[in-house]
């Protein structure tokens, strides 16, 4: 394969990975993305009490974007079939909340049927994959990953705004049972508020002998209520587990992975530390990402977008296609300007990113 048979960048970073959101809907309201319930409200105006009361508002009702504006099944598929032409191999499924979205299996088998992917998986809060999760693993979902913010009842529902840790513990453990391993668990760690369940959360994953990702907070909530001080570095983090559970650096699976690795304990517990805030990975970077609404975003933290729909739905050719997403890789950002002056927040949130 040549240089112009791939996605690659002026920084000669060649993309394998997409990053597909299917919906920008989520039945969660995380204070770290969606923060629209009474308690992130509390917490924000809790840790800046002397900032103006406007700058502590929260509550901003997110409108999801019109049915009509969202990608088809289709045209998804399309668009993964043409960059798997590029030699892009590895698709996340993402949201919002995906498994809001109906029939996600039916794109998971259109997705199979490419034969080009090698790695396919879902990104989900849980609450419905306990009643889609075979009919997913038949499809030929190869992996999930859940998010999991606290072992607490209270505080999980003060983070989410949902009542649903029995969910996602339901979903950690059926996902092991159906083999959509290795099963990785997301928690989003915030200062003063989850950071001291940074133990529990280790020894969850040892107990249940998976793989526990603790990530910096980042700014990407609807809010924009976010600041430094509430990031718990990742330098942290891997010092307060190293306290109570013993751990050990593991090698990176290649050189485009986001997380440091650690072995946790003495069995198959993994702890994976993703800190974009302190520790940028950027340089190794090698995926892009296409929101629900057909815009391919070559960084999480890009302040333009690129709308694709138009060639989706006007009967374009796929060398077009190719040739227009590869226009747009070659002017991928070097980075993310997280801390330094010229940073500006991206204008959608998480769940209209997708994660």
């Amino acid at each position: 394969m040549t240089p112009s048979e791939v996605l690659q960048d002026t920084h000669k970073r060649i993309i394998r990975d997409l990053r597909v959101s299917i919906t920008d809907r989520c039945n969660f309201r995380c204070v770290y993305c969606l923060p629209e319930t009474e308690e992130a409200a509390n917490f924000y105006r809790h840790q800046r009490p002397d900032e103006h009361p406007s700058k502590q508002e929260t509550k901003l009702c997110y409108t999801w974007k019109p049915r009509a504006q969202i990608l088809t099944y289709e045209e998804i598929t399309r668009m993964i079939r043409v960059a798997s032409s590029l030699g892009l191999n590895k698709v996340r499924i993402t949201g919002g909340e995906p498994l809001l979205r109906r029939n996600v299996e039916s794109l998971i088998e259109s997705i199979v049927a490419l034969g080009t992917i090698d790695d396919l998986s879902l990104t989900s809060n849980g609450t419905h994959f306990p009643r889609l999760a075979k009919r997913l693993k038949e499809a030929g979902l190869s992996r999930i990953t859940l998010s999991l913010d606290s072992l607490d009842r209270e505080n999980f529902r003060k983070i989410t705004g949902r009542n649903g840790l029995d969910d996602v513990l339901e979903s950690i453990r059926l996902a092991k049972a159906l083999g959509l391993t290795p099963v990785k668990v997301n928690a989003v760690i915030i200062r003063g508020l989850n950071d001291h369940e940074i133990g529990a959360l280790a020894h969850f994953a040892v107990q249940e002998n998976i793989v526990m990702r603790m990530i910096e907070f980042m700014p990407l909530d609807s809010g924009r209520a976010w600041q430094r001080e509430h990031v718990v570095p990742g330098s942290e983090i891997l010092e307060r587990v190293q306290a109570e559970i013993p751990v050990a650096p593991l090698p990176a699976q290649h050189a485009a992975e986001t997380a440091s690795r650690w072995s946790l304990g003495d069995g198959q517990a993994e702890l994976g530390i993703i800190a974009p805030v302190t520790q940028p990975f950027c340089g190794q970077c090698n995926r892009i990402r296409l929101t629900a609404d057909g815009h391919i975003r070559t960084c999480l933290f890009s302040v333009h977008e690129h709308d694709l729909k138009p060639l989706l739905r006007n009967d374009s050719s796929d060398d077009k296609l190719a040739a227009e997403l590869q226009r747009i890789v070659w002017n991928k950002e070097p980075g993310h300007q997280i801390g330094q002056s010229g940073f500006v927040q991206p204008e959608r949130s998480m769940s209209g990113i997708g994660g």
